[in-house]
């Protein structure tokens, strides 16, 4: 059996990420107040843990991986870029603008202790993977039970 810490500020950030994206959404499609305005928008992410690691898939096509800027501060990974329009076609040619453009940002608090000198990212297929090895002192061990005769 494990035994975890309870951090109530860890469980708030994570509110406060779900209500943050559950707002993003609700408003997504709203008419902004020009046509070519930059809106906020929110890339789609996977979070998951194995024993050795902790995995965040954000899906990202059309973006370029130099125009990310991902980093991890207090235990927050931050991922942040922008998409661009390109205004290589007359406004007047489009039928329909459903892509979202422009900055965004994700943030992940993370309740783990990582190796930040292990860090890995990769963009493969317009998803980017970042990898986060636990420190050594986070990933479980097994205890041997010595029987009493």
């Amino acid at each position: 059996m494990n035994l975890i810490r309870w951090s109530p500020f860890g469980e708030i950030s994570l509110l406060q990420n779900e209500m943050n994206r559950l707002f993003d959404s609700a408003l997504h499609g709203w008419p902004v107040e020009t046509p070519n305005a930059a809106i906020n928008w929110s890339p789609a992410a996977d979070v998951y843990e194995s024993e050795t690691e902790l995995v965040v898939h954000v899906d990202l096509p059309g973006i370029d991986p130099k125009m990310v800027d991902a980093r991890v501060e207090n235990n927050v990974l931050s991922i942040r870029g922008e998409r661009r329009f390109k205004e290589k076609y007359e406004k007047e040619t489009f039928h329909r603008v459903e892509r979202s453009h422009g900055v965004f940002t994700r943030s992940f608090a993370r309740a783990t202790a990582v190796d930040a000198s292990k860090i890995r990212a990769t963009y493969e297929a317009g998803v980017l993977t970042i990898t986060l090895p636990k420190a050594e002192n986070a990933k479980p061990k097994r205890i041997q039970i010595a029987a009493a005769a």
